[in-house]
């Protein structure tokens, strides 16, 4: 069944459905391209549901199907801003400009293994029909370029279906169309060979699920360039009863966390990752080339993955998902889940082995109610706590929680104004709890949180605290600048004086990538010293817009 009012439409094609049958492309142009995407996009927003039920490899999580829709809506979006660039009346795109956009749309919003895996296939794809290749030689670059992305390729699996359909367009003489249509019933064959391939998929009964999804979109190909959908016979495979595929395994005693992030780095960075990284974990796939690549691998320290990625470059737009855990894990949506907006790589992975589902806001890059929407679905539970951290993200969060609702996921916000505030209450949640309760006890932790930040000053201003100059550390609590000093340490223990005046229990300090270990140290003599009865919290938040976020219990 097809999604309703779940998914934003890209623009409409600019010719009917009935046109486009009397109007057959010969060659991959500007507007086939266009069509392509725009019925990829239609036909997996049809199957996704489909594609979701049959997940069960690498890790039975049912988001395959939503995955591979998501990643075509970022090609589809790029595709479109192509066209919008140009104005009514003036030249069309040229092909090899529009298939570069699809393919870069897809790789900055690839999601999951086989999203990524499908971004780099239209990676390949752009970089033959770019320089003017036909499709057959398109089709082979993509394959092997695809199978280079992955660590450990394993038959039966997208791969094995992509090569499949490279081999068939090779050997298919005639038009355009033609060659699409090979490459098409050669993927069909692969796809219902995958259960004889993988083990797992034969236990339960199914096909590779992003290999079904790799076939959607080749369909959507032969649509685009011959005017007609391709009509698929009946899987060769037939899912069971959904109770039976949840109890399937997927990888016994697997990792706990999927990471995926951009990354800007150069080649000899990438390669010290891809090695690092594969000794962390598995399902490791890196695609992308040109200084930008999109990681994605499943791993036990999901903190170690994302500080691989800082010293390779630099990481951004991190999510980290917490699969449910166990020997087996499971596709079952669960009761309730927590999404928090964190605003550097360390708290990210801090709050990830606490259960939550992350969202990384970087500095100058506020996550869009788009981010936290998508954050919601990728819980996969029937509630959720959205923490979002931020006072400016208040609409914006509140914007997400509205059209999640509208989905049937039940959302509670709480309004945290920094992470100090969200690490409190996460660390109060009990999903077993009742909802109500739960979120009380964790807006009650948050409200029980003063928190303090400090900046550096970047010209001379006016203060509630007095004049600062440039190049001053400004001492923020609760979001009002109460110090100005001239030292990291100096400042925080001033303003850690001023909190402690009013009592307090625990103090949190999460210190940025460039503050030094002895700043920390310091901190707590200070706290010890002069308060007996608080303890003293220490985290790393990574990369993140202020030297040192300060909270108080």
């Amino acid at each position: 069944m097809a999604p309703t009012g779940v998914y934003p439409a890209v623009s409409p094609l600019p010719e009917s459905r009935s046109r486009r049958r009397t109007q057959v492309p010969q060659t991959l142009d500007a507007a086939a391209v266009r069509a392509w995407c725009s019925l990829a996009l239609e036909a997996l927003g049809r199957e996704r549901e489909e594609i979701d039920a049959i997940n069960v490899y690498p890790v039975a999580d049912g988001d395959t199907g939503t995955n591979l829709y998501l990643t075509v809506e970022s090609a589809a979006q790029a595709v479109e801003a192509v066209f919008a660039a140009h104005e009514t009346g003036s030249p069309t795109p040229a092909p090899a400009d529009v298939i570069r956009a699809m393919a870069h749309g897809a790789l900055i919003g690839a999601r999951g293994n086989s999203g990524t895996i499908l971004a780099q296939l239209l990676r390949g794809m752009a970089e033959r029909i770019g320089d003017g290749d036909h499709l057959a030689g398109a089709l082979r670059r993509a394959a092997g370029l695809a199978r280079e992305a992955v660590a450990h390729p394993v038959e039966g699996t997208i791969l094995s279906v992509a090569g499949a359909a490279a081999d068939a367009a090779e050997s298919a003489p005639g038009s355009l169309a033609d060659t699409a249509r090979a490459s098409y019933t050669g993927a069909r064959t692969a796809l219902d060979a995958t259960p004889g391939q993988l083990a797992v998929l034969d236990r339960a009964g199914v096909v590779d699920a992003g290999g079904r999804g790799l076939l959607v979109v080749l369909g959507a190909l032969v649509e685009a360039v011959s005017g007609e959908a391709p009509v698929a016979p009946p899987l060769a495979h037939v899912r069971r009863e959904p109770a039976a595929l949840a109890a399937e395994p997927c990888a016994d005693g697997g990792p706990a966390f999927e990471v995926i992030y951009l990354l800007e780095a150069d080649d000899a960075a990438v390669a010290r990752l891809r090695t690092r990284l594969d000794g962390f974990g598995d399902s490791l796939v890196v695609v992308g080339g040109d200084g930008l690549w999109n990681v994605h691998v499943h791993v036990d320290d999901a903190g170690a993955a994302v500080e691989a990625g800082v010293e390779a470059g630099r990481p951004y737009r991190i999510r980290i998902t917490h699969f449910d855990s166990g020997v087996a894990v499971t596709r079952e949506q669960v009761q309730r889940a927590v999404v928090v907006v964190v605003p550097g790589e360390g708290l990210a992975g801090l709050c990830a082995e606490a259960g939550a589902t992350t969202v990384l806001a970087r500095p100058g890059e506020p996550p869009a109610s788009g981010e936290l929407v998508e954050a919601i679905r990728r819980a996969h539970a029937r509630e959720v706590v959205l923490l979002p951290n931020s006072a400016e993200l208040r609409h914006t969060a509140a914007a997400a929680a509205e059209q999640a609702r509208t989905e049937g996921v039940r959302v509670a916000l709480i309004p945290t104004r920094a992470a100090v505030q969200g690490i409190a209450a996460l660390a109060v949640h009990e999903p077993d709890r009742r909802f109500d309760e739960d979120v009380v006890a964790m807006t009650a932790a948050a409200g029980a949180t003063r928190y303090a930040e400090l900046a550096v000053a970047e010209r001379q201003s006016w203060t509630s605290a007095g004049v600062c100059q440039a190049g001053d550390v400004l001492g923020l609590i609760d979001g009002d600048v109460a110090v100005i000093g001239t030292d990291v340490a100096g400042t925080a223990e001033t303003v850690l004086n001023r909190m402690l005046a009013a009592g307090g229990e625990l103090v949190t300090l999460v210190l940025g990538e460039d503050v030094p270990d002895e700043v920390a140290e310091r901190l707590e003599r200070y706290v010890r010293d002069g308060h007996l009865a608080v303890d003293t919290m220490v985290y790393r938040g990574g990369r993140q817009s202020t030297p040192l976020l300060i909270g108080v219990e």
